[in-house]
């Protein structure tokens, strides 16, 4: 897939981008990949996927002068090379990224992942879920939430995002 950049968005008539929602995913994992692009291409919103294999990818990709940022990265904790964690950590430690809006998204529901996706700065928590219904009702859901609000108001019980 061509990277996303300044220069290769498509621009309206005043030369400004269209009002395109940019994802961005992280994850290992194939068939979750091809299950979260077809979920996304049913709920037919205007945006543009991107998918990674892993944490060096994904921030290979987000270190990209020219890049245009996501509006909202799902990023997987296991995955190999470097886990999701700790390419959160990188996210929030560097002042270019550190305000990206990161959608943990994994299958673990594991009190300690959660604690610790929370506390290193994740914006919300979601387990991946095995029906392709669900997935798209998640997805839509977290698309359009209110990222503004969502940050701001932020505590544990609002973290795990669920139907």
């Amino acid at each position: 897939m061509t990277p996303l950049t300044r220069k290769n968005i498509i621009k309206d008539a005043d030369n400004m981008p269209l009002d395109t929602y940019q994802i961005l995913l992280a994850d290992d994992d194939e068939d979750d990949r091809r299950f979260f692009k077809e979920a996304i291409d049913e709920l037919k919103i205007n945006s543009v996927l991107t998918m990674v294999n892993d944490g060096v990818q994904l921030m290979d990709y987000l270190n990209q002068k020219d890049i245009l940022l996501p509006h909202l990265v799902f990023l997987d904790i296991n995955m190999p090379r470097k886990n999701g964690m700790k390419a959160l950590k990188e996210i929030r430690a560097d002042e270019r990224l550190k305000d990206l809006s990161i959608a943990i998204y994994s299958t673990s529901s594991a009190k300690k992942d959660v604690e610790e996706a929370f506390l290193i700065g994740a914006n919300i928590y979601i387990k991946k879920p095995v029906d392709f219904e669900h997935l798209k009702k998640i997805l839509s859901k977290a698309i359009k939430l209110n990222w503004q609000y969502h940050t701001s108001g932020l505590n544990k019980e609002n973290f795990i995002l669920s139907i």
